[in-house]
């Protein structure tokens, strides 16, 4: 949430607007008898939500949740961790794009140091909320430099480290590929270092691309959104706070399930009505456009 877009004075929605718990355990129980056996609560900073523990203990008790995991950027996680594992919480991901304070804060924006971070990965471990996860962002001129130095910390200590292709969300840098790094750029840097080889995906549809270590050390994996798109390929929903389905992460338009829950309606139907319907490759049209972009601009400098 950009300070310059939710400044001080943003007027964030009335709480009667949000789903409430009962809701949001209503609808993921509904997506469970359709076969979803993965929840993710995340956020914003879903940490900040007051009295999380109680869902994640309403959603732990349906019948088919396997795995519940949550995303955080752990600046409360050090004194969470406990009540949250207690709750049913299965393991969490933690938001980490640098080691050093100065690039972790102007990639994220916020006013915690790394070290808070740190130590709320470690609380998370003793708790038993594992394999954790974390993720780190790379954006060109800001953070590759962090990719090693990532990987390095992380190596051995059972924790796994995610690169993620920078994603703009829309096009407000033009569509252009300046920012991004591509996947293949991040393993070759950490495979220079540390020798490593592909593994299979855990599942079908897993949106990280996995490797090892050679030497038996653990493993870190690439999302690579921009250069290989997996549209084709995605089985994820998003649900918003105020209760609207979006068939894919990045979009901007969705379907208001809580209007239909509070008049009543058997919104099963609903969700099979939206899901079947869904034609997102947002993806796949920003790799286009991006390629693309950045061919008509090599020709333009060749000719030059």
């Amino acid at each position: 949430m950009p300070k310059e877009l939710f400044g001080k004075d943003h007027e964030f929605l009335p709480r009667d607007q949000l789903l409430s718990f009962e809701e949001i355990g209503h609808l993921v129980g509904l997506f469970v008898d359709r076969g979803v056996t993965k929840v993710r609560i995340t956020g914003g900073e879903p940490l900040l939500r007051k009295d999380l523990e109680k869902l994640i203990g309403m959603l732990e008790a349906i019948d088919g949740v396997e795995d519940l995991t949550l995303t955080t950027n752990a600046s409360l996680l050090t004194r969470k961790a406990r009540s949250l594992a207690a709750a049913g919480l299965d393991r969490v991901t933690v938001s980490l794009d640098a080691l050093d304070d100065p690039t972790f804060q102007r990639m994220n924006d916020v006013g915690f140091p790394v070290v808070s971070v740190l130590e709320g990965i470690e609380a998370a471990a003793e708790a038993g909320l594992g394999p954790i996860k974390v993720n780190a962002v790379v954006q060109r001129g800001v953070n590759e430099h962090a990719v090693v130095d990532m990987a390095r910390h992380f190596k051995a200590t059972g924790h796994i480290v995610r690169f993620i292709e920078y994603m703009d969300v829309g096009s407000t840098n033009g569509w252009r590929l300046d920012d991004v790094v591509p996947a293949e750029e991040m393993i070759s840097a950490i495979n220079q270092v540390f020798p490593l080889e592909p593994i299979p995906p855990n599942y079908p549809g897993e949106v990280a691309n996995r490797f090892r270590y050679l030497d038996g050390e653990g493993e870190v994996g690439v999302i690579a959104s921009v250069t290989r798109p997996f549209c084709g390929s995605c089985t994820r929903a998003r649900l918003s706070a105020e209760g609207v389905l979006y068939t894919c992460l990045f979009a901007s338009a969705g379907s208001n399930l809580r209007d239909a829950i509070r008049a009543g309606e058997d919104v099963g139907p609903i969700i099979d009505r939206i899901w079947s319907n869904r034609e997102d490759r947002y993806s796949e049209i920003r790799s286009a456009q991006t390629v693309s972009i950045g061919s008509r601009v090599e020709m333009s400098y060749i000719g030059g």
